[in-house]
């Protein structure tokens, strides 16, 4: 025990920075231990407080051993894990142990809410009051925020946001909870701060969440999984916890749901409910890492030029989304490859930032590197991106939409009275476009490569009769999918693909009856079948067609 000399602030249970103790050889042996193995300092020395016993030893169980040494042996780290299974305290013991053992340590801990950062950081100075006196180092600040040591070691609680730790040099940032660090917050401290942090040789990023829908915690984890990017996963399954086996999982559920279940012990990557896409297949789908970027164009295909009469050039659609540009939302372009079934998400376009003067001539400038593409624009916002396209650009496919007071909008050739240059979103539009989006993805007629897109589609909700982003997310990739879902069922688009999609997974959707149709033999009458194809289309002939009539009329 100090002396109210020897302690920080009258604070027994601290020593102050410059105070010199005696050491005896067995601590000598302990503190070389403890400095040369993190597991053993965690084990022997940590104390937490338990809800049952209260303050005790940190009894660890094998896996948090093996995630402290997973923390120890990599720079970056990305950990999977269910509630209630010691993460926090297992990542507090390592960043105690940096701290004390590594000179001149700067560590941020970084949580999606401050005060979880905070409650973070008030674990770490339990566990370091309760350190023997002759571990710890001398203390020269220590408040609810910030730590700094003797030894030059600091560690600071902040809410993870691109200012956190801008302008600072970390050799670690830890960050709790990330799945639930909303996605433009998480993107952009990504953007603005991994660079600094990463550029360093021995600098660390430990990441450690339950999953929260497929976000960017999703995409570092598949990435890592799939080998590209540089993370060590560590996963824990909610059966390593002892005590957790088949009964306390059917209570679990029981006190609460399956899904609940799924996302927050199973670890799975579940999307929102109620979403316009089935979670089952928002499960399935599987993104790409673009080929090359170009500002905020991501392209995941080349466009196809043809190079004689067999191999024609590919025919492609971009269906464009317009923002004020003011920073609230972000103007986005989707480009489809439609020569083929399944339609192809090729490229895509995605700024919050970009002036609406300028904008025409990004969609100008893709849209003529993809083949002269078809353009549709959705003027709800502003009619000034496509009067540029039409009028200064004139740009000539350009989509232009015909509508009145008593017909619903439709594709048209220009000629007809009240055309305009291009659709208005209306709710009949997108009631539309939603049931054919649906239908599409699900029944795999449309791909969609691009992640951004796909994690919107996660958050993508029914909400009072219609479909919108959840709060604090964003749709507007989404809705340049809506935008192609519209324009698909047009007549305008039949012609110009040379296919009917909706005859197609008809006869589909028919071939699949046949196939669950038990088959009791073959009963032949000795007639002739009773249909002919014409064009591609299957018609019943006139006398069959009139034995029918005569049927159908008794």
């Amino acid at each position: 025990m100090t002396t109210n000399k020897e302690s920080y602030r009258d604070n027994v249970l601290l020593k102050r920075a410059g105070v010199e103790l005696s050491y005896t050889e067995d601590q000598v042996e302990e503190y070389i231990k403890c400095a040369k193995n993190p597991v053993y300092f965690a084990s022997k020395y940590i104390k937490i407080v338990n809800v049952d016993k209260g303050l005790m030893n940190f009894d660890m169980w094998d896996f948090q051993k093996e995630m402290i040494q997973t923390f120890h042996e990599n720079r970056f780290v990305i950990t999977k894990c269910p509630r209630q299974v010691g993460k926090t305290t297992t990542s507090v013991a390592y960043l105690l142990w940096l701290t004390l053992f590594e000179h001149s340590q700067n560590i941020a801990v970084l949580a999606n809410k401050g005060s979880l950062a905070r409650d973070i950081l008030s674990k770490y100075q339990l566990a370091y009051e309760n350190l023997p006196m002759w571990m710890q180092q001398g203390v020269i600040t220590w408040n609810k925020g910030n730590v700094e040591l003797e030894n030059g070691s600091k560690i600071i609680a902040a809410s993870t946001s691109s200012s956190a730790v801008r302008g600072g040099s970390f050799n670690v940032v830890f960050l709790d909870e990330f799945a639930f660090v909303p996605a433009n917050i998480a993107h952009e401290f990504f953007n603005s701060v991994y660079p600094v942090i990463s550029s360093g040789k021995t600098t660390k990023i430990i990441i450690v969440s339950t999953p929260n829908g497929m976000n960017l915690f999703y995409k570092l984890w598949v990435d890592a999984i799939n080998k590209r990017n540089g993370y060590k996963t560590f996963e824990i399954h909610w059966s390593m916890v002892p005590g957790r086996d088949e009964k306390w999982k059917e209570e679990t559920i029981r006190n609460t749901s399956e899904e609940q279940f799924r996302q927050e012990f199973s670890c799975e990557f579940l999307g929102s409910t109620n979403t316009l896409i089935s979670g089952s297949k928002l499960g399935m789908m599987v993104y790409n890492d673009p080929i090359t970027k170009h500002e905020n164009l991501d392209i995941y295909e080349y466009p196809i030029k043809g190079d004689d009469e067999v191999n024609k050039d590919h025919i492609y659609a971009i269906t464009v989304d317009v923002s004020e540009g003011r920073n609230l939302d972000a103007s986005a372009f989707s480009v489809f490859d439609i020569s083929t079934i399944p339609y192809k998400q090729v490229a895509k376009y995605n700024s919050s930032i970009i002036a609406p003067m300028l904008y025409p001539t990004i969609i100008y400038n893709t849209a003529r590197l993809y083949n002269d593409a078809y353009v549709l624009v959705e003027i709800n916002n502003t009619p000034q991106i496509a009067d540029i396209l039409h009028q200064e650009l004139e740009y000539e496919n350009l989509l232009k939409v015909a509508t009145g007071n008593k017909k619903a909008q439709a594709i048209s050739a220009g000629f007809d009275r009240g055309t305009q240059l291009g659709l208005r979103m209306s709710p009949l539009v997108k009631r539309i476009g939603c049931s054919n989006l649906k239908t599409l993805i699900e029944s795999d007629k449309l791909l969609v490569h691009d992640f951004d897109t796909i994690s919107q589609l996660t958050t993508f909700v029914s909400v009072n009769n219609t479909f919108k982003a959840e709060e604090t997310a964003n749709d507007d990739l989404v809705m340049t999918l809506v935008l192609f879902a519209w324009l698909s069922t047009q007549n305008f688009f039949r012609e110009i693909v040379n296919h009917d999609l909706r005859r197609q997974m008809q006869l589909e959707m028919l071939n699949q009856s046949n196939d669950d149709v038990p088959s009791f033999g073959i009963y032949d009458d000795g007639l002739d079948v009773p249909y002919i194809q014409e064009d591609g289309d299957v018609w019943l002939n006139n006398e069959e067609y009139g034995k029918m009539q005569n049927v159908f009329e008794l």
